[in-house]
């Protein structure tokens, strides 16, 4: 019998969901591993906006199926949306048995208040020029892409996987300041409004950090992504944890064998079940 690990709450972020960057089976597997109260997905977990009818892997079909299954299981879901899935935005405020839509979400958590965002409003670029972000967004789907290829390699070589898109980062002076700028802004408006916690995702680098001006402080905690990091966070015995999929993954942990050759007609009946859920709940 498998032992879950039992935890508070899990975020997750940045999945994309049907693109070719998204590893869906690592995911998958760090799922089966928990069984937390809350799942906090903070946005861009489905593509919308690089969606294609010709992509849509079963393994992606499995995230969604198995995130129905947690909250027909009783786990409390809530879904923030991001700027790739923002057509979702039209039913914020939404809940369907233990699933809710929101932009945002403020909790308490042992007394201190925790606050939940995606991220995407103080992206600048995004806001002024979202054509140019979309297009940027097909960039780095296929530089994942390319990736993949390359890390397969090196894996099949017993070697270390490389990051290709964490190199043009780290390489490029402006992409760093955008990060410390993003970073800073939501950190010193968090301490403004008088939040402890502040999680967000969208720039796929995860962290934890406490963020410090001359108001106050606060911890800033990014859930970092499932294309290049494998990350979450973890709330449990009253403080935050950074999961990282590549370094803390349980080795029994597999992709369900009952969904396994799981078809689109299944996904339907799990909906089906969490609309049952609801109608039995009021």
């Amino acid at each position: 019998m498998k032992i879950k690990r039992k935890i508070e709450i899990a975020v997750i972020s940045d999945v994309h969901l049907g693109t070719y960057g998204c590893h869906a089976k690592h995911l998958l597997t760090y799922l089966n591993s928990i069984e937390p109260k809350k799942l906090i997905l903070n946005g861009d977990i489905i593509d919308i906006w690089q969606f294609s009818k010709r992509y849509f892997p079963k393994s992606h079909l499995k995230v969604i199926k198995k995130i129905m299954d947690m909250a027909a299981d009783g786990v409390d879901i809530i879904y923030i949306t991001g700027n790739h899935d923002e057509m979702l935005r039209k039913f914020s405020n939404t809940t369907i048995g233990n699933i809710s839509i929101v932009d945002k979400l403020v909790l308490e958590l042992n007394g201190k208040r925790a606050w939940f965002f995606h991220g995407d409003v103080f992206d600048v670029s995004i806001q002024n020029a979202k054509w140019l972000a979309k297009l940027g967004g097909y960039g780095y789907d296929l530089l994942t892409l390319v990736n993949r290829f390359i890390n397969w390699y090196l894996e099949k070589r017993g070697k270390e996987r490389y990051s290709l898109s964490k190199k043009v980062k780290n390489g490029v002076k402006g992409a760093i300041k955008y990060i410390n700028d993003y970073e800073k802004v939501i950190s010193d408006l968090a301490i403004e409004n008088g939040y402890e916690y502040v999680i967000c995702g969208h720039i796929h680098q995860p962290k934890m950090e406490y963020k410090e001006n001359k108001h106050g402080k606060t911890m800033y905690l990014n859930s970092g992504d499932w294309v290049e990091n494998f990350t979450s966070l973890e709330y449990q015995f009253n403080r935050w944890k950074i999961y990282n999929y590549s370094k803390d993954k349980l080795a029994p942990f597999y992709v369900d064998e009952d969904i396994e050759n799981m078809e689109v007609k299944d996904l339907i009946a799990a909906i089906t079940i969490v609309e049952k859920h609801e109608k039995k709940a009021k």
